[in-house]
């Protein structure tokens, strides 16, 4: 027995593997064991003929219906990424889970990375709008401040439905098919004299984008210094550019309020000295392309309002939620777009009103912009350069590069730090994958499947390896309140479409309808509608006595332990409206009358106390 052990010491290797000897035994069952290879603790010892009888690794020719072949590569992910933890919740904005060799970790995006935006791509169907429900789920729950612009609906609608009971004073819901109650939005009301550049050029820009086809320089030239002149007009509106340039005694008490003398001076020089036919000649296109969506009655009344019913800036800065409804379905795409990149352009007009403010009182707001392309602009560079340091962060999201154009795609490109990838067209991949190298090849992003994705994300500032990972599965609302959400809505933001009709009417010069009554003398001042006051009164009655469970993301696979919901202000707070005081200068011209507007009255609200819940599944992130 020892000569037996001797001779296989010559394998050994020091401080490597080797053989040793073990207790030698001479019971007749262990010694039939042996002969048998039948090993009860062990398991059994097989040469490798027997091995490879009885295991080999599988091959595409093997059809056993046991085996799932994997089609899609897959990553592993940094070690590093932002993964879920018992009490980082808050921090995280919690997307989906990883799946690599079977290890399935819960990651999401830190909110400090957010800053340097997301750019999410993907075929219609593959898991964007679910990506950005679920990004926008953390933010409603941990009391985040954020806005939404959905050309479908889908997605704001989905959004309204995971609203809880202590947010719906919190909600803005922006939707220009309720045409029974046209919310305000003027384009034109600035806080901000410096701005009146910026805002012409985005408002020339959206219209330039729209009507691509039939734009002329000279069209353009009109149209900026129309818009310039309106700015310093008070009261104006987006309907008062065809009453400048057909109307000439409003053209006079426009021009008497222009400060720019660059501005007045085209119009009291240049402008003044064209004949009735190169004027009429010249301002023909420009009536064409304004009244190609101001004649539109749903969004006539929408931005024939001279005051704006709700406050972007306020909204920022208090952490509300803005929440717009652009269904092309139901309001076209032309008026869809228009009213989409103008909202754009006052998001990002009210984040850079913020440089009055320290920087570190500046409250981190989302803006999710899903088919963005539809809203961008050429100087939409401008917003993702410059909008992190305002405190305002971006999430877009499209189907394929080709949509956007070359000014648009390459400020996403160079500005945007988190790109997540779903399946993709092979026109896009070959472009795609050089950020996704070396980890992914071409074929890799075309042949994902739905829901999983390709990711390469900002870390703490730093660039990250692309990795592969599959979406969360979104939970079902624990309550749908999206009934009371619209109704306080209306109450608070529009107005009946008869009252908005007469004032329109009023302040664009339009005639009055004979059956109308003449519209008010005064201000008019919201009173309470009966149907929605009723309505409200109503769901309020439905609603049980029990608030709506606070939410809270805290459990996502089996066996995650969930946090307390976060502790909510004491008291009430105000919440200051927008001052709709009509301002205009006083002197010698101090006795013209201002065009009435729409004050709205402050509103006070106290945040409902909440109760919690549980409920399990795997892989769904747990409402509590």
């Amino acid at each position: 027995m020892q000569a037996l052990v001797g001779a296989f010491k010559q394998f050994n290797t020091t401080n490597l593997n080797g053989f040793e000897s073990k207790s030698p035994s001479f019971n007749r069952d262990k010694q039939l064991e042996y002969r048998t290879r039948f090993f009860i603790d062990n398991g059994y010892i097989l040469n490798i003929e027997e091995l490879a009888s009885l295991f080999h690794l599988p091959h595409t020719t093997v059809e056993t219906p046991n085996i799932v072949w994997a089609t899609t590569k897959t990553a592993e992910p940094p070690s590093n990424v932002p993964i879920s933890q018992p009490g980082n919740e808050r921090d995280l904005s919690l997307l989906g889970v990883t799946n690599f060799r079977g290890t399935n970790t819960v990651f999401g995006f830190r909110r400090e990375d957010r800053g340097r935006h997301v750019y999410i791509l993907g075929q219609t169907g593959t898991g964007k709008s679910g990506a950005l429900e679920l990004l926008t789920l953390s933010d409603i729950y941990y009391d985040q401040g954020f806005a939404v612009i959905d050309p479908h609906g889908d997605y704001a609608q989905h959004v309204l439905n995971f609203i809880p009971q202590r947010r719906l004073e919190d909600v803005v819901y922006f939707n220009p098919a309720d045409t029974d109650y046209p919310i305000g939005f003027n384009p034109l009301e600035i806080s901000d004299p410096s701005l009146k550049g910026h805002i012409s050029s985005e408002l020339v820009g959206v219209l330039k984008r729209l009507f691509a086809d039939s734009w002329g320089p000279r069209l353009e030239y009109i149209l900026r210094y129309s818009l310039l002149a309106l700015l310093d007009y008070p009261n104006s509106t987006m309907l008062d550019i065809t009453r400048l340039l057909t109307d000439k005694k409003f053209r006079a008490e426009v021009i008497s309020y222009i400060d720019d003398p660059v501005v007045k001076n085209f119009w009291v020089t240049e402008f003044a000295s064209w004949n009735d036919k190169f004027a009429s000649e010249a301002v023909a296109p420009v009536l064409n392309k304004v009244g190609a969506f101001t004649a539109n009655p749903m969004i006539r009344n929408i931005i024939g309002q001279t005051k704006s019913t709700f406050n972007i800036r306020q909204i920022m800065d208090e952490g509300k939620i803005l929440v717009v409804n652009l269904s092309r379905g139901l309001m076209g795409e032309d008026n869809a777009g228009i009213l989409g990149a103008m909202m754009v352009t006052k998001i990002q007009l009210a984040a850079m009103g913020r440089a009055d403010m320290p920087q570190e009182e500046r409250k981190p707001f989302y803006l999710y912009v899903d088919e963005f392309q539809n809203f961008a602009t050429d100087s939409f560079a401008t917003i993702l350069s410059e909008a992190r340091k305002y405190g305002l962060n971006l999430t877009v999201a499209n189907q394929y590069i080709s949509q956007m154009s070359e000014p648009v795609r390459n400020a996403v490109f160079g500005n945007v730090g988190t790109i997540v990838c779903f399946r993709i067209s092979p026109d896009d991949a070959p472009l795609l994958t050089k950020y996704f190298e070396p980890q992914f090849e071409p074929g890799d992003l075309i042949q994902q499947h739905s829901r999983h994705f390709v990711t390469t994300m900002m870390i703490s500032d730093e660039k990250a390896a692309a990795f592969s990972a599959k979406t969360l599965n979104l939970p079902m609302p624990p309550d749908d309140l999206t009934n009371r959400i619209i109704a306080l809505s209306r109450e608070r933001y529009t107005q009946e479409r008869r009252v908005v009709e007469e004032l329109v009417r009023k302040n664009s010069g339009l005639a009055m309808d004979s059956r109308s009554q003449p519209a008010q003398s005064t201000p008019y001042v919201a009173q309470p509608k009966p149907q929605v006051q009723a309505q409200i009164n109503q769901l309020d009655k439905i609603a049980t006595q029990t608030p709506t469970p606070s939410a809270q993301i805290g459990k996502f696979i089996a066996g995650t332990i969930n946090q307390p919901a976060p502790p909510m202000p004491n008291g009430p707070h105000k919440t200051s409206e927008p001052d709709n005081k009509p301002k205009r200068r006083r002197g010698k011209r101090g006795g013209r009358k201002n065009r009435n507007g729409a004050p709205q009255a402050n509103q006070t609200h106290n945040p409902a106390p909440s109760n919690s819940s549980s409920s399990d599944h795997e892989q769904v992130i747990h409402l509590r």
